[in-house]
């Protein structure tokens, strides 16, 4: 391959996945300045929950439906489009007067993120081949997305305290518009309108309105319903309407996708098992990894006393093994075969969370407590998401890459968010058992993580039911010593 292309290439993954980082960072950014968002804006604790829940909300409702828009329009177009939204309404949360302002551009922030994610994932599949070029670029995406859950909660804390909550919407403005000026440097200009593919004109003259209104609103009530239940509680009557509604939207969502002369998703597509299965595992494991990074984070601030910067970090360690770890992830695949590397990365996770629930201690510290399983979760995170999205893409066809990318997205956010709001309703309910004080909040994240390991647990039988012959490239002779492809 020419040193030109394999340069450009490298450039562009640079890009999706700095955009990645964005993304993720701006889920845990908001959680440290929403303390001073509440003193500026006299917002009570039901505000500030909107504020924070509203980008998770419509980031989880509008997954899938980018994922098929960018098939069908480009996705080089909605990856710049997303980006756009994401930075117009960040500058309107930035300068947002009263909590009902900014709960409206955080909603908004989410619709852009979903394009941006669903597109950026979809690029990254479209750029490299399957096999080892392609896990390689997924290992770097995974190391600055594994990256970015820590550092928000650092620069989150830097930015609050020196320039004020305003500071982080302006962070996302300033890179956002960045990461627009390098678009057409990394991945080339966008095609002429008139050269988009028959197939996708056709798509955007016969969409499928109807699939795209139930998926989007009934994913979008469930995503609310899940963020409200950490707050309301599960018995909370506004939950359960919510969910309940979304769970009907889904069901007519389905029985129009029989129907419809172009689905939105065709029913081929959820008819094949592995990838059913693989978005199952991604699942799977957003709901052991991401509450452990909430829970660990409260445990140094609440148990421990440590402030929010350092707090975050504490997770530094885990995000740098990440890191370390993730671009060699395909060599691992290519060497071992993509089962047993799964299998190999959930075990791990199961093991280190394991040990990371039984070693906290509410005289401890960080050192005792915290660092080695860290580390430990820091080999195995990047084992289970770089193979769990391997097997999610791996029979992605012609104009399905947007799609498949859209599903395990919305697979991992809805994950997260399920994870999130199991794991703290379960130290919340345990903390109240054991009485009060430091003890007993400590027994409550030791339970919560003990149940994020049962999901892994259960992941790591599961990935013996993947087939044998998931494809998995040829083996390199020597793993890459390199961050991009």
């Amino acid at each position: 391959m020419p040193e030109a292309t394999v340069r450009r290439r490298g450039f562009a993954l640079a890009l999706l996945a700095s955009t990645q980082l964005l993304l993720i960072l701006d889920t845990a950014i908001i959680n440290v300045a929403l303390p001073s968002i509440g003193d500026d804006l006299g917002t009570d604790a039901a505000g500030l929950s909107l504020v924070a829940n509203a980008y998770l909300v419509t980031l989880g409702g509008f997954l899938l439906l980018a994922g098929r828009v960018a098939d069908l329009v480009g996705h080089r177009r909605l990856f710049t489009a997303g980006l756009a939204l994401l930075s117009a309404s960040s500058l309107g949360g930035a300068f947002a007067g009263d909590a009902r302002l900014l709960v409206a551009a955080r909603a908004v922030q989410g619709v852009g993120a979903a394009c941006a994610a669903a597109a950026a994932f979809a690029l990254v599949l479209l750029l490299f081949a399957d096999g080892p070029e392609r896990h390689r670029a997924l290992g770097v995406f995974a190391a600055l997305g594994g990256l970015g859950g820590a550092l928000g909660t650092v620069v989150g804390g830097v930015l609050t305290s020196g320039l004020g909550w305003r500071s982080t919407f302006a962070l996302n403005v300033l890179v956002g518009v960045a990461l627009i000026a390098l678009t057409p440097a990394a991945l080339g200009p966008a095609p002429p309108r008139r050269e988009r593919p028959a197939a996708g004109r056709a798509g955007l003259r016969e969409f499928d309105l109807g699939g795209a209104l139930t998926a989007t609103g009934g994913l979008s009530l469930i995503a609310y319903a899940l963020v409200d239940a950490g707050s309301a509680g599960w018995s909370d009557r506004g939950t359960l309407l919510a969910g309940a509604a979304g769970l009907l939207l889904l069901a007519a969502f389905a029985v129009i996708e029989t129907r419809a002369a172009h689905p939105l998703v065709p029913p081929g597509v959820f008819g094949r098992p592995a990838l059913r299965l693989a978005n199952l595992l991604s699942a799977l494991a957003q709901m052991a990894l991401f509450p452990m990074f909430f829970l660990v984070s409260l445990y140094l601030q609440n148990v421990l006393n440590y402030p929010p910067v350092t707090g975050g970090l504490g997770l530094l360690p885990l995000s740098i093994t990440v890191v370390l770890t993730a671009p060699r992830t395909g060599w691992l695949v290519a060497r071992c075969g993509l089962r047993p590397v799964m299998t190999a990365g959930f075990a791990t996770v199961t093991a280190a969370t394991v040990w990371l629930a039984l070693s906290l201690s509410a005289d401890g510290s960080f050192a005792t407590t915290v660092l080695a399983p860290s580390l430990l979760i820091g080999i195995g995170l990047p084992l289970v998401m770089v193979t769990t999205n391997v097997a999610a893409t791996a029979q992605a066809g012609a104009g399905e890459t947007g799609l498949v990318s859209g599903l395990v997205n919305t697979s991992q956010q809805f994950g997260s968010v399920l994870g999130l709001a199991v794991l703290v309703a379960v130290a919340a309910a345990h903390t109240r058992t054991a009485g009060h004080g430091a003890a007993a909040e400590t027994a409550g994240f030791r339970t919560a993580l003990l149940v994020g390991a049962v999901f892994a647990a259960a992941a790591t039988l599961l990935t013996l039911l993947l087939p044998r012959g998931m494809p998995q490239g040829k083996a390199d002779p020597t793993p890459s010593t390199h961050t991009s492809p």
